[in-house]
Parts: C-alpha cells; sequence; structure tokens
C-alpha cells in the first residue's frame, strides 16, 4: 500500500512538470581574509587577524505559466564560531529568501515574500552580494512590465506583539515604500527612483515615524566605445535625531572599452557631508540598502556600516579591468576626500587606496579570486577613524565560489 501510495504521489509530482519547471541548486563560498586596517586605520602595535568565514546556500526555484516560487535557504558562518557537536537551538539555517510571484494579467505582477532588492547600479537599493549574509526584504511588490517598468513595493514591519504598535525589531525601517520606473532602449537606460522610509524613534511612551525622502535617476548611455552612466539623488525629510535631512549624491562615470578583453573606467562620486560643528540640520547622504562596498573601495572604509552622518566622502577613481580566457584581472584607484569641513584646520584629502583582484575560473561552477588592497591614510582620516597613518594598513583574500546546478 505504502508502495502504490509513493508511486502515485511521484507520477503526480512528474506530471505536474509537463508544463513547470523545478530547478534545485547551490553555493558553496569560503572567504579567508587577512586584515590589518580593514574598515579603519590598525593602531601602531596592531596584530593583523585572520579567519575564514563561509555561506552555503540551497536555492529552489520553481516555474509555471502563471506562478514562480524562490526559497533561498542559508546558512552563514566564522570557521571555529561554532562547536564541533552543536545542537540545533541556537544555530539554524536562516531564510534568505522566500517569495511567490504571480501573474495578476499580462503586464503585472505580484511578488510577495522575503526578497532581494537590486536595481540599476545597486546604489540604493542592492543585494549585498559581498557580504555573505547579503540583504534581503520582507515586502510586498508590484511588477508591471511593458515598454516602461514599473515597480511599486510596499513594506510594514512589526514583531508580533498582539498588545501594541511598537516596532522593536532590527530592521532599519518601519515603513517603507518606493517606486521605480525604468525606460531601456538600444540607446539609453533611464531609471526614476522615488523612496519613503519610516524609521521607528520613541518620543517619551509614544512611537512614531521619522519619514526620509530619496529621490533621483540613473542614466546610462553607450556613444560608440564610451559608455556614460551616472546617479543623481536627493534625500529630504527627518533623520531619527529629529533633525530636517538635506543632502545629495552625485555620481559621473565614463567606461572606454579599451579592446575586446579590456575595458578603462574614470569616474567621480560625492556624498554630500555635513560640517563638524552643524547641528541643526543633517546634510549627511545615507546610501541606505545598497551595495555599498561595490564603489567606495573594497577596504570598506566608507558606508559599509559606517560613516553615516558625517562629513560626507568625495571619490574620483580609476578602474582598469581586463579579461582572457579564463583569467580575469582589476585595478582599481580610488582619491578620497571629506565633502565637509572635519575640523577648523585639517586637510579635506583623505587618502589614496589601491585594489587589486585576480579570479580564475576552474571549471563552469567554480571560481577562485584573490585580492589585495592598501590603504594610503592622512592625518584627516587618522582624526575621523582612528588608528594611525604610519601603521601598514592593507587587507587581502583569497575566495572560492562553487555553485552546481544539481537539478537544472
Amino acid at each position: 500500500m505504502k508502495k502504490l501510495l509513493l508511486i502515485g504521489i511521484c507520477s503526480l509530482f512528474i506530471g505536474s512538470q509537463v508544463k513547470a519547471q523545478f530547478s534545485l541548486s547551490g553555493e558553496l563560498r569560503p572567504r579567508t581574509e587577512y586584515s590589518h586596517g580593514y574598515g579603519a586605520l590598525a593602531a601602531e602595535d596592531q596584530d593583523p587577524s585572520l579567519f575564514t568565514s563561509q555561506r552555503t546556500r540551497l536555492n529552489f526555484d520553481y516555474k509555471m505559466d502563471l506562478l514562480k516560487v524562490g526559497l533561498v535557504l542559508q546558512d552563514v558562518r566564522i570557521w571555529g564560531n561554532q562547536a564541533q557537536q552543536v545542537a540545533n537551538e541556537e544555530k539554524a539555517t536562516s531564510i534568505h529568501q522566500a517569495w511567490a510571484e504571480m501573474n495578476l494579467s499580462k503586464t503585472l505582477a505580484l511578488k510577495v515574500g522575503r526578497q532581494e532588492l537590486a536595481y540599476d547600479d545597486a546604489r540604493i537599493f542592492g543585494h549585498g552580494g559581498w557580504n555573505q549574509q547579503g540583504r534581503s526584504h520582507d515586502v510586498a511588490l508590484f511588477k508591471y512590465a511593458k515598454k516602461v517598468n514599473v515597480h511599486f513595493g510596499i513594506a510594514h514591519h512589526e514583531t508580533g506583539n498582539r498588545k501594541n504598535n511598537l516596532y522593536d525589531g532590527p530592521d532599519a525601517y518601519k515603513d517603507l515604500q518606493f517606486l521605480w520606473i525604468n525606460r531601456k532602449t538600444d540607446n539609453f537606460n533611464l531609471s526614476l527612483l522615488f523612496l519613503n522610509n519610516g524609521k521607528p524613534v520613541m518620543e517619551g511612551t509614544e512611537q512614531k515615524s521619522k519619514y526620509s525622502q530619496t529621490f533621483g535617476t540613473h542614466v546610462e548611455v553607450p556613444v560608440d566605445k564610451v559608455a556614460f552612466s551616472g546617479n543623481l539623488y536627493f534625500q529630504t525629510g527627518e533623520d531619527g535625531a529629529n533633525q530636517s535631512l538635506n543632502a545629495y549624491n552625485l555620481m559621473a562615470e565614463a567606461t572606454y572599452q579599451v579592446s575586446e578583453e579590456s575595458q578603462l573606467l574614470l569616474g567621480y562620486e560625492i556624498l554630500s557631508g555635513s560640517d563638524y560643528n552643524q547641528t541643526e540640520k543633517n546634510n549627511s547622504f545615507n546610501p541606505l540598502y545598497g551595495t555599498n562596498h561595490k564603489f567606495n573601495g573594497f577596504m570598506d572604509y566608507f558606508y559599509v556600516g559606517n560613516h553615516l552622518n558625517n562629513v560626507g566622502l568625495s571619490d574620483g577613481y580609476v578602474k582598469f579591468a581586463t579579461s582572457k580566457n579564463k583569467t580575469a584581472f582589476n585595478a582599481d584607484l580610488h582619491f578620497f576626500a571629506s565633502a565637509a569641513k572635519i575640523s577648523e584646520t585639517a586637510d579635506n584629502y583623505l587618502g589614496t587606496e589601491l585594489d587589486l583582484t585576480l579570479t580564475q575560473t576552474i571549471n563552469p561552477v567554480t571560481k577562485i579570486a584573490f585580492g589585495y588592497s592598501q590603504m594610503f591614510g592622512t592625518e584627516s582620516l587618522q582624526i575621523l577613524k582612528g588608528g594611525s597613518k604610519s601603521a601598514f594598513n592593507n587587507w587581502a583574500y583569497v575566495m572560492i565560489s562553487v555553485t552546481p546546478k544539481f537539478i537544472p
């Protein structure tokens, strides 16, 4: 009887796959890092650190005519921070994504659940892929697709307390709404973004949401061998300290295709900041939920869990990328300065960072990457970050990425 039941279930499953597709894939990504000045200048007598972190993911995807379902199970750990004989009470696999996307019409769909949000160059919304844990949101997303693509997302966060409406959870917002509009042709790619971000703030015994608004545009225009791109965003509203917010972000890039294998990029970005003695308003731009590791140097001195509500940043950079066969090499050079005054006498120039990356494809599902970065800091960076500019501030890593497809 049990055999007949099992055969029947398998028959139903196989039959359901006639018009549906199921895929199962994985990711194993251990990364060993050497750090002596990562994120902040090292002290003169500071010893370097060496550790290995690992991300493990199992990705389930199901597709049929009117429905898509995605599930990503994830485990992130530092080698050695968990006992060999561990119980499941404290260390459990988390759900990085769990969503369903339903077609409401030929042009309209609704995607609900825990999901990654990544738009344009990932400056405001990105999946944070460098961080082993990544970034995902609990959100309902309406998607309109035709000549113009429109996404409208809405989120409201609570902690399950039925006696009040107080949110004391870990996320950066209690309420969020955003609208993304995109038009892409052979001649240009233009996006508009409007984001309303509500942070919970206690005023006495009452919780209120302080809303900031981020709005702006991302544009890409190819011209022969040169591709131009840029961002312009503004922020208004209030911050969590009840200060009025008035900030901006400007980025301009030009990428020249040197050859089929190589390209050279010149860019400049400024994120506005607040002067050291400014107290009445906030002019510091916050890139919010972007993949910030991608932008202002791989040593993460700026906007990777730090440098918020500060003097801002001016970043001029040159990037060279080349690849041949199964080998890719990147060299980036950043020139950092503060966008606002650090002190009455301090110079705005913060330092120069060199980032080198070499990636080798071993086979279709395996890559190994090597990276080395060096920060040449100044006294001004020392004022902001502490540590010593005289220390040898460097960082290196080796990362193996294995992405098998168990069921294609």
